[in-house]
């Protein structure tokens, strides 16, 4: 008789869909896209980061471990636009039909917002840039919301039997990502027209969104590394146009804007760029509640 109920029981289990038993394992390529999975999946999903605040995204290793990520992923986040394309391809490679571009297991979130930088004819002359466009698209907090949408749809495909889950938790998001967005907006109010000076073209959306003036690059070309004569004629022209501060992520060079904040007394402000930049950058919300925060303290507007 027990023999019997176990068998039973073990159909059973076989029986469950794999989706009502699973947690649907997600690789965002950068944390920002593992935190907005997060807010919409909850404990129904598991999330891992190919990249950290202290790495330059363009730039990383295809190491192995990563490879077998992205092997037993169900969905693969990323930016696109170019941002991934040194190490992404190799992964996909490795990786089966499922999560391959324009498959229900891939959300290419450039795909879903309007990119800044576009349409420029480029070659290897102008540096480090993306034909398709600027790929550094969360820090608009405008651009959040249609990709949850895509990533609310996906998860409800893959996991069609907690579809209501998915959605309830999307509108939840909404609902509070609305509200912390007028909130911000208010705030930075005073940031209008502040001009400063950037490493390089990583804060281009926020920049945009909140109507800063980026004057000038320590980069003369977007990934060309800050040279001497180019940090000196950048001191000149500061001195007859100054500006309020000198901007970097957390995996830029500090030299160049240390250097350069010495001699103009500009303040050099390292912001979070994505979760885990700064210690108070713990999520989403966090991330534009600390930038405003080191923005308004250190541009000294009113």
């Amino acid at each position: 008789m027990r023999k019997i109920f176990t068998t039973i029981v073990a159909g059973l289990l076989f029986a469950v869909p794999f989706t009502a038993m699973a947690q649907v394992n997600i690789l965002a390529c950068e944390p920002e896209w593992a935190a907005l999975a997060e807010e919409i999946g909850g404990p129904k999903i598991s999330t891992f980061s190919a990249t950290h605040a202290r790495q330059d995204p363009h730039h990383i290793r295809a190491r192995p471990s990563l490879i077998a990520k992205a092997r037993r992923a169900d969905l693969i986040i990323c930016s696109g636009a170019g941002l991934e394309v040194g190490w992404l391809p190799i992964l996909l490679q490795k990786s089966g039909p499922q999560v391959q571009p324009n498959a229900l297991g891939h959300v290419t979130a450039s795909h879903y917002v309007p990119l800044l930088d576009t349409g420029a004819s480029v070659d290897r002359s102008m540096g480090d840039v993306h034909p398709e466009g600027n790929p550094h698209i969360h820090l608009n907090p405008h651009h959040i919301l249609p990709i949850a949408a895509q990533i609310t749809d996906r998860l409800a495909q893959l996991d069609s039997a907690n579809a209501d889950y998915y959605q309830n938790r999307y509108q939840d998001f909404a609902q509070r990502w609305q509200q912390a967005l007028a909130q911000w907006e208010a705030k930075a109010a005073p940031l209008k027209g502040t001009q400063v000076v950037v490493h390089h073209k990583s804060f281009s959306y926020l920049i945009d969104w909140l109507q800063l003036r980026a004057i000038a690059s320590l980069e003369p070309k977007p990934g060309i590394p800050p040279t001497s004569s180019h940090l000196e004629s950048l001191l000149q022209q500061l001195k007859a146009t100054p500006a309020k501060l000198i901007l970097r992520t957390p995996y830029e060079p500090e030299a160049a804007s240390l250097w350069l904040s010495s001699k103009t007394n500009i303040p050099a402000l390292v912001l979070p760029y994505t979760i885990g930049g700064v210690a108070e950058a713990g999520d989403l919300f966090a991330l534009y509640d600390a930038t405003l925060a080191l923005l308004l303290e250190n541009a000294n507007v009113e």
